[in-house]
């Protein structure tokens, strides 16, 4: 579809700029564009900014209604399903015509009257952008810790309430992480403070409550630039813990936390490519490690009075076909979350030895995972359950009686949804190299699958994080007008276990591009879809995928959505003042390297675009973004327009009030969405 000519299309001016390495030359006309203080970066942001309002123009009226649509599914006057830490019982709550949450609690019943401790739409009054990072009770339940960010660059501002009289202490901690920590004492609290620069957490403080004229002490420095620090209290509440952790390697501290001025002591030292997770229970630890060659973890414990490798002892062995990704400790029971052939199973296991069996899930394309289980003497384990058809339920479980009660199932308002009028299944696509890569499919049952039908196909692939099969009430407006929406379980993910990302990762990144490439080939094949009707979806690194499968294979789509594109990898990842690049080493590789610059080089978005026809392209950013900058999708963007060949839409939209995770408020959000589907769905003819 072209466009009218009328329409004033933005061109960054050429700036040329040589980029030299390993007696290699790049030449980056678009670096000018890394300076957000320039006023004619903001200039030209702003002139994409409205050229997408002009092209889109014509579905205003369609964007609003999609809006009201999705915002109108979503239940305004909703609570948390409560629980109960230290004899109060806490809930979020959002009121009707409100974006953001109230924090509150009831002592002992739920009876209880109302205690606010945070009205968030109070506290972002007169702020573009607003978000309260997390909150922290002390021991004895009458002070709470929290943090905020009014930038959206994660740089938190932590303060401390007093809950008994109101008052909010003067105490000030700035750029800091969002969470903290408090001591047994309730009055120490412990803190991530985080590089100005890099922005990476490296150092963790402690502050004591009424000395202000004192500066908080420096508990811990992680000086290796590849590691991020953070600090937290044991369910036990018996140790404080402050862990350090790569890509691939980690390593913990612990304190008794009734002595927080005690000296930390190391766990068990790192070591490359080893890393192990610690939880505490009566007067043993217990480890989730990958060591001794147990690629997908294993349950090992050890006496506190010996905590370091060469004590430790195997509880549930490594299994080639089963990932153990978490476990939750309770005094009577083990639980695990383990997964396998790509589904959760939560396994449970009594410590008398005497019970061992797993929750029954029936689905194929469900998600389940351990809630909120703070209490350690809990008879309950909550849980959460959703399908792609299937809206979310938190549901409690009793292990004495093994019933289940569902405490809460999400309601989807509007009067129209039905799961039954819903399909979802999983399919398998073969790989180039001959591997099965799974993916997960819904659509509205009756449509037809003969090649005409419009699909969205997702995927992240990146840093082992799995995207698992879940419901939204938003992605309904898709599936309502006829498309269907597919996530690509691809390598670089851990849906089939640790080795799924280790072959999608490093220098075999480029997996994870030809799977998502291989499965859009298959649902073509099988006339899920066609050429015609493809659309490929990916946020982040998975906007980097968006990047390099359009530079591969853009015959293949007809149109792209690309947020918060990690696309100018060579360039970013040789810059190390850039938040996040020195920890990224071991998931892209270190480009000051020669075999790791050659490699990057191969699928790196914004050095691969040529002169050839694209798809129709819309990329959102955030001018605030700490972690893909953005400059990247800006650069990237620019680079498009001066090369492409096609007539085809090429968009920027940046939020300049926001970062990486887009617009704060509960509804805000959905214009973006709004925009991003009427994008699509315009591209199909559909505008109502």
């Amino acid at each position: 579809m072209s466009l009218p000519e009328i329409i004033q299309t933005p061109q960054a001016s050429k700036q040329p700029k040589e980029l030299k390495i390993h007696d290699d030359v790049r030449i980056d006309n678009y670096y000018w564009l890394n300076d957000r203080e320039n006023p004619e970066v903001i200039n030209y942001l702003n002139a994409e900014n409205t050229y997408t309002k002009e092209v889109m123009k014509h579905t205003e009226a369609f964007q609003k209604d999609l809006f009201e649509e999705m915002k109108g599914r979503i239940k305004e006057d909703d609570a948390s399903v409560p629980y109960k830490l230290n004899g109060y019982w806490y809930i979020t709550r959002y009121e009707k015509g409100q974006d953001y949450p109230i924090y509150l609690r009831k002592k002992e019943s739920l009876e209880a009257p109302d205690e606010i401790l945070f009205d968030c739409n109070e506290m972002a009054k007169g702020f573009a952008f607003f978000n309260l990072g997390s909150i922290s009770i002390s021991p004895d339940n009458k002070l709470v810790s929290f943090s905020t960010d009014i930038v959206g660059r994660r740089q938190y501002t932590i303060q401390i309430k007093n809950l008994v009289t109101g008052e909010i202490y003067s105490d000030k901690i700035l750029n800091s992480t969002s969470s903290s920590t408090w001591a047994n004492d309730n009055k120490t609290l412990f803190y991530c403070r985080k590089n100005e620069v890099t922005l990476r957490s490296d150092k963790v403080f402690k502050h004591k409550l009424n000395t202000e004229s004192i500066e908080d002490v420096e508990v811990f420095h992680e000086a290796d630039e590849t590691f991020n620090t953070f600090v937290y209290k044991t369910k036990s509440k018996k140790y404080l813990i402050i862990g350090s952790s790569s890509t691939v390697s980690s390593e913990y501290r612990y304190v008794n936390a009734d002595t927080p001025d005690g000296e930390f002591k190391v766990f068990q030292k790192r070591q490359r490519d080893f890393e192990y997770s610690i939880a505490h229970y009566m007067d043993s630890f217990y480890i989730i490690s990958n060591c001794d060659g147990a690629t997908n973890f294993k349950l090992l414990k050890t006496s506190e009075l010996h905590t370091e490798k060469a004590y430790w002892e195997d509880v549930i062995p490594h299994r080639k076909e089963v990932l153990l990704e978490d476990i939750e400790i309770f005094k009577d029971y083990l639980v695990l979350n383990e997964r396998e052939n790509g589904l959760n199973k939560l396994r449970i296991i009594s410590w008398d030895g005497n019970e061992d069996y797993f929750l029954p899930f029936e689905s194929e394309t469900y998600t389940a995972y351990m809630g909120n289980n703070p209490d350690f003497d809990s008879e309950v384990l909550r849980y959460a359950y959703n399908s792609l058809t299937s809206p979310s339920s938190v549901i409690d479980y009793n292990f004495k009686t093994k019933t289940s009660e569902v405490k809460k199932e999400q309601e989807v308002l509007g009067g129209t949804f039905k799961k039954e009028n819903y399909e979802s299944k999983r399919i398998w696509a073969t790989a180039r190299d001959g591997v099965k890569v799974p993916m997960s499919l819904v659509y509205k049952k009756g449509i037809a699958l003969d090649g005409t039908s419009p699909l969205l196909q997702y995927a992240y692939g990146s840093y082992g994080s799995t995207i698992d099969p879940s419901f939204s009430s938003v992605r309904l407006s898709l599936l309502d007008r006829g498309f269907i929406y597919v996530i690509a379980h691809i390598r670089g993910g851990e849906y089939l276990g640790r080795d799924w990302y280790e072959n999608g990762k490093l220098l075999n990144k480029l997996n994870t591009f030809y799977d998502f490439i291989d499965c859009s080939k298959y649902l073509i094949e099988q006339n899920y879809t066609s050429a015609k009707h493809l659309y490929a979806y990916g946020g982040s690194a998975g906007g980097l995928l968006m990047g390099a499968v359009i530079n591969m294979n853009p015959e293949l789509y007809h149109g792209v959505l690309a947020a918060v594109p990690f696309v100018d990898v060579v360039t970013t990842m040789l810059d190390d003042t850039i938040p996040l690049t020195t920890g990224e080493y071991d998931e892209w590789g270190n480009p000051n390297k020669l075999e790791y610059y050659n490699y990057m080089k191969l699928y790196s978005p914004y050095d691969n675009v040529d002169s050839k026809k694209y798809p129709n392209i819309l990329v959102t950013t955030g001018l605030h973004d700490s972690q893909v900058q953005y400059w990247e999708p800006a650069k990237w963007v620019a680079k498009l327009r001066e090369l492409k060949i096609d007539t085809n839409k090429l968009l920027l939209y940046t939020d300049m009030d926001a970062g990486h995770g887009g617009a704060s408020g509960r509804f805000e959000s959905l214009k973006e969405v709004a925009l991003e589907y009427a994008f699509l769905l315009d591209l199909e003819g559909i505008h109502g």
